[in-house]
């Protein structure tokens, strides 16, 4: 379906049930409608229903286009779901940009459909599992992506294996940090290239800080200058001025979630970095394995670290041992011995998601232990 936010009543019929649910919230966009409710993705807890106010979205896309350097007629492409923040804020930029868009349902590969030496687009967002597809299985639509101004990717964290795959884009790609609260990102990450770099920078106008727990907070236009406190363990790069204004770009390191860190034996360890280890590791392997990292109860420790591998080919399960050995070698090397995992699995079947895609690390130790996370 193509959208043109300069043309509005030539807009196309809808097909679908997704293209009417696209078509009528351009349309209360369009008719000044003040407060939108969107459902969260259930990734940091049970999902919940946020209201949001359509200053707050388009500061947000003013930022992102100016950010971006997007400009009114640059072709987006839209293949987020846009029954969450991320593929809603790809309709709100459009509209407010005048970018005209293509707008898909989502799927694995959403470039399959088009030819890559006529698709021009100057924007697009993907959830790395969707990057992942096409520079594995379509490179023959490598081209579309290098024509590309900017390429965003989110949803879930994207690994070792993926950035590897990344540089083979010439158009720049950046993480994004962000959530519902926030109105999609606050901060980018550059992936790829001579600028690839392992934080984020805060967009312009972004004021962020830290708790008592090195958990983030974001205060800008998009939250209404209200303070969103996250549970997200980050390292401040550079410390913000105290008192406005602030100086210079914010950059933080995102380590982790508060809620996901092991206390064993009284070393609090974070498991996201553990994984990032591990997942370095396999992918120097050729592994593709995914890596989940939680604490079990135990007795003397408290929490037991241990690790699951998503080990779906059972034609790999003889480079586990292996495998194993040289990932718990590195993470003693990189993070220090009581980071390592003590107990290892093989998990046969695919690990739980969310709807957006990331792992349900509950769900998932739920599945394979038959017990809640402790």
């Amino acid at each position: 379906m193509f959208l043109d936010p300069s043309a509005p009543r030539y807009w196309p019929i809808a097909q679908t049930p997704y293209e009417t649910e696209t078509l009528a919230f351009c349309r209360a966009w369009l008719s000044d409608q003040v407060e939108f409710v969107l459902q969260t993705s259930g990734s940091t807890g049970t999902p919940k229903l946020i209201t949001l106010t359509r200053a707050q979205m388009g500061a947000s896309a003013l930022l992102t286009g100016r950010t971006l350097g997007l400009q009114a007629g640059d072709a987006a492409l839209v293949c987020l779901n846009i029954r969450y923040v991320a593929g809603v804020m790809m309709l709100v930029r459009g509209l407010e940009l005048d970018l005209p868009m293509t707008i898909i349902e989502p799927s694995g590969n959403p470039l399959a459909g088009f030819d890559p030496d006529q698709a021009r687009f100057a924007f697009a967002a993907f959830v790395p599992l969707q990057l992942r597809a096409i520079l594995e299985q379509a490179t023959d639509k490598l081209s579309i992506l290098n024509r590309m101004k900017a390429i965003l990717i989110g949803g879930a964290a994207t690994s070792p294996a993926l950035e590897q795959l990344l540089q083979a884009i010439e158009s720049p790609v950046f993480a994004t940090y962000g959530m519902t609260e926030t109105v999609s990102h606050i901060a980018l990450r550059r992936l790829n290239g001579p600028e690839r770099r392992d934080q984020f920078t805060a967009l312009d106008g972004v004021d962020l800080g830290t708790d008592e727990r090195g958990c983030l907070h974001i205060t800008s236009a998009a939250t209404n200058f209200v303070r969103v406190q996250t549970n997200d363990v980050v390292e401040m790069v550079d410390t913000p001025t105290v008192g406005p204004p602030t100086v210079g770009p914010i950059n933080f390191r995102l380590l982790g979630r508060a809620d996901n860190v092991i206390n064993s034996g009284g070393v609090k360890v974070q498991p996201e970095q553990v994984e990032q280890v591990i997942s370095i590791v396999l992918n120097e392997r050729g592994l593709s394995w995914r890596v989940l990292v939680v604490g079990r109860p135990d007795e003397r420790l408290g929490q037991r670290i241990t690790a699951i591998y998503e080990v779906a080919d059972p034609d790999e399960s003889a480079d586990f041992p292996a495998a194993h050995q040289a990932a718990g070698e590195a993470v003693s090397e990189r993070i220090g011995r009581y980071a390592v995992p003590r107990d290892s699995f093989i998990y046969r079947a695919t690990f739980a998601e969310t709807k957006t895609g990331k792992i349900d690390r509950r769900a998932t130790v739920a599945a394979v232990f038959d017990e809640p996370l402790s």
